[in-house]
Order: C-alpha cells, then sequence, then structure tokens
C-alpha cells in the first residue's frame, strides 16, 4: 500500500456547489472537513482542484469551501466540467498537468473530496485508477444524497483500489515525522484550525 506524498499529491474537490450541498447527507461534516483538508494541502503545498458541474444550472462552489480555496497560497484551478467523471472533460487533465509538471500519469496521488458519492466522485474514482494514479478518498469529506449512497460508493472505490483515508491520515503522511518544517502548524491546525 502507498502512502502520500507531497510532491506527487494533487486534492480534488468534486462539484460542491450551491444547489447540490442542499441536498446531501451530512453537510455540515462534509463542509468542515473538506475545509480541514484543504488547510492541510495549503500547509503541505499540495495544489488544488475544484470542479463545478454544469454551474449554471448547479450554482458555483458554495462560498465556505471556495473561501478556503480562494485563501489558498498553494496553486488552486476550477475546472468547469459537463461529464460526470473529472477525466471525461479534457481541461481536467490539462489542470492537473500544469499543477504537477514533473509527476507523469502512473505516479500521481490523487486525494479526493466531493459530491455525489455514487456518481461524479465514484466516475472519477474509477477512471483516475485505470489511468494507473493512485487515488486516497477522504471518508469524511465525501457524500451524497444518504448514508447508503456514500457507503456503497465508498464500498465500491475501495474494491476498485482505492484507499479509503481522512484529512488527518493524508496530513500526517505528507508530513513524514516531527521534523517536518510544517509540523508544528499542522498541530495548531488540528488542535483549533488556526495557522500563523
Amino acid at each position: 500500500m502507498p502512502r502520500l506524498d507531497s510532491e506527487r499529491s494533487v486534492v480534488v474537490v468534486i462539484d460542491m456547489q450551491g444547489r447540490l450541498m442542499e441536498l446531501v447527507h451530512e453537510p455540515d461534516r462534509l463542509r468542515a472537513g473538506t475545509q480541514r483538508l484543504v488547510r492541510i494541502a495549503d500547509l503541505f503545498e499540495v495544489p488544488v482542484v475544484v470542479t463545478e458541474q454544469y454551474p449554471q444550472g448547479l450554482g458555483a462552489t458554495e462560498e465556505s469551501i471556495a473561501s478556503v480555496v480562494d485563501s489558498c497560497a498553494v496553486a488552486t484551478t476550477t475546472v468547469v466540467k459537463d461529464s460526470f467523471s473529472c477525466c471525461g472533460e479534457p481541461g481536467f487533465e490539462r489542470a492537473v498537468s500544469a499543477l504537477l509538471p514533473e509527476v507523469p500519469v502512473e505516479r500521481r496521488q490523487y486525494v479526493i473530496a466531493g459530491i455525489e458519492a455514487h456518481i461524479c466522485v465514484v466516475q472519477t474514482v474509477l477512471d483516475l485508477l485505470a489511468s494507473g494514479a493512485e487515488v486516497f478518498v477522504c471518508w469524511e469529506c465525501v457524500t451524497g444524497r444518504g448514508e447508503e449512497y456514500r457507503h456503497w460508493a465508498l464500498e465500491r472505490m475501495q474494491q476498485a483500489g482505492a484507499q479509503v483515508v481522512n484529512a488527518e491520515s493524508a496530513a500526517f503522511e505528507w508530513a513524514g515525522d516531527k521534523n517536518h518544517t510544517r509540523f508544528k502548524d499542522l498541530n495548531r491546525l488540528l488542535r483549533d484550525g488556526q495557522i500563523t
């Protein structure tokens, strides 16, 4: 089982848009988990890709998520898509290649957050795995219209070869050990949500 490496990683936040966020199971956990994941990615200089499915109809990325992404010092980008899988939108591959120019497709590590688990998230994960990439799905950052949708989508993704993790696990793998230059900031972030 591979561990996360910040130099090969990208965080993908899939379709956390206004109208969809109103429909999902445990939206507060989703918001809090995703905000934490993006802040952690920023700490470890892991770039972030945000996708929006048909924003003309579903709205833009939900404000609480968008504001955290916008505050990042690390590179971020937004990709608009019509395809359910992010991989079906050519702009997605271009965006990731621009953010990880030295990392070949089969060496990339994707850390996934998003909705809906059983549609856009699972299709994206299956396509990324098929490309040879390593995929890590943050369980607290993924949901759907009901717990059953989320549960069985996570099961399917894990059976296909994705690793189910959480944001804190990702953080400690990116850090590697307590001597990492951002380890104190990480502890502060996990303790009280603050970064200095």
